[in-house]
């Protein structure tokens, strides 16, 4: 068993007490400069580790987060995890990763995981097969600061940074209209979650602004994968009158909506047209480049962390809810010039103006509010 270098070695070693090293490794202000700085050399070159685990039971902090995501192999993920690690750093925070795959019961794993490790505070973004959300109602009982990302529901009251969803699905919507589309469907996601809820009430609402059917037919819920996108293709390309243009809910549900309109010798955007949410990066190295928007991953994530970090010092959370703008990148698969969509460019504003008018304030509050 190899050695370890403690407190009273260090002491031995400069005929101290250990309780004058101990003050002198946390900066204790009663130790001189010079004690403090012969300590810190001999505990480096005696290979001196601190005991997390004893340190955190003394100060109540570990210093450690805890994050779950719902897949690594997912590039906004990943993006989102750079942005909370990069502050968290900064402020001396080390970051535990685990993913859910997508599976509430894998979540539990991770809170009891985090729980048992002490971490100061839980970050989530939550798993699409959520329909029992108690483990998130049980971890708020044990006063564990925790804040959700990207995902969330409403009624848990959770704080939260997240897209605005609903002006995404709008803007998204409105982008194909202007184009000159007119039998627009929507690939949607999990309804369980608020998210993807927000996205798909935008899309009912650009329809509804510019004076179009929202048929029920040309909703498809996936469950937001490439093969969910496969699946929808051949759902829309079977109805009576397919659509021409698909909003998909993110962007591997596009992708998949590509490969199988392609397969079927559809072309894209002059037969069909496609916008997809997230920019994930395949996006700009598809047949034809995919339109979507972006959500600010980076952004998000060092608002999470700066959301936690509040909730840890105990601060006061001026907002329950951060929401972020989603930025719009129109590549080649949604983009078709004819008079059409010059037309329908012309009439956008006074349309959206007219339907602006009539919407209750108060259902635009319920969706993108940021206050929550």
């Amino acid at each position: 068993m190899p050695f370890k270098t403690t407190i009273k070695d260090i002491a031995d070693e400069l005929q101290l007490t250990p309780a004058t090293v101990s003050r002198a490794l946390h900066n204790n202000p009663r130790i001189s400069t010079e004690t403090r700085r012969l300590v810190e050399e001999t505990a480096k070159r005696l290979n001196y580790r601190r005991n997390k685990i004893a340190s955190s039971v003394r100060t109540g902090r570990s210093h450690t987060i805890g994050v779950i995501i719902p897949s690594a192999r997912i590039n906004f993920f990943g993006s989102v995890v750079h942005g909370i690690e990069t502050l968290a750093s900064e402020h001396g925070y080390h970051t535990l990763i685990y993913q859910s795959e997508e599976r509430t019961s894998l979540e539990i794993k991770a809170i009891e995981a985090f729980l048992g490790a002490r971490v100061d505070g839980i970050l989530a973004s939550m798993a699409k097969e959520e329909s029992d959300f108690a483990h998130y109602s049980e971890l708020k009982k044990t006063n564990t600061p925790l804040v959700l990302f990207d995902r969330f529901i409403d009624s848990l009251q959770i704080p939260s940074v997240v897209i605005d969803d609903y002006k995404g699905g709008y803007d998204a919507t409105v982008h194909l209209v202007t184009q000159g589309y007119k039998h627009i469907a929507h690939l949607a996601g999990p309804q369980r979650l608020q998210t993807f809820q927000n996205r798909q009430k935008g899309y009912l609402d650009a329809l509804q602004a510019h004076e179009m059917i929202a048929d029920e037919s040309l909703i498809y819920s996936g469950d937001v994968s490439i093969e969910a996108g496969k699946k929808a293709a051949d759902y829309f390309m079977d109805l009576g009158t397919p659509p021409d243009a698909v909003f998909a809910v993110e962007d591997f549900s596009a992708l998949g909506l590509m490969k199988r309109f392609k397969e079927a010798g559809k072309r894209i955007p002059e037969d069909v047209g496609i916008i997809g949410f997230a920019n994930e990066d395949f996006d700009e190295h598809t047949t034809p480049t995919l339109s979507s928007f972006d959500q600010q991953t980076i952004q998000m994530g060092r608002e999470a962390f700066n959301m936690l970090l509040q909730l840890i010092e105990k601060k006061a959370v001026i907002k329950s809810r951060i929401v972020l703008e989603p930025i719009p990148f129109f590549r080649e698969s949604s983009q078709r010039n004819n008079d059409a969509a010059s037309d329908m460019l012309n009439n956008h504003k006074i349309l959206e103006n007219n339907f602006s008018k009539n919407l209750k304030q108060t259902d635009m509050k319920q969706f993108y509010s940021p206050d929550g």
